[in-house]
């Protein structure tokens, strides 16, 4: 199943590695490790961070994918599930909409 990842990255420990160096090496890593689909860098109120796109087999999995950026970053993490237009098409929203509309 697809999951949007809302990465949230703290100030103090991120600007930490910024000034080390390291930052970018550690996020390349993370991406390198966790093969996501996509991967959007940007703020979110007022913070640093991003949006990963990944595809999970199984809730038991999203530990691999949450753990690299809360335990290198103290990153918050929170996951969305996502679908693309053909998965929402499949969804059967119709029938929904005539059961409980």
């Amino acid at each position: 199943m697809r999951f949007i990842a809302q990465i949230s990255l703290p100030a103090q420990k991120f600007n930490e590695l910024l000034r080390d160096g390291s930052a970018g090496k550690k996020i390349g890593n993370i991406l390198e490790d966790t093969k996501p689909e996509a991967a959007y860098f940007t703020s979110k109120n007022g913070t640093r961070g991003g949006y990963v796109v990944y595809n999970i087999a199984q809730a038991s999995d999203i530990p691999r994918y949450a753990e690299p950026w809360f335990l290198t970053f103290e990153a918050l993490v929170e996951f969305m599930p996502a679908m693309v237009p053909e998965e929402l098409q499949k969804a059967g929203l119709d029938e929904i909409a005539k059961k409980w509309g």
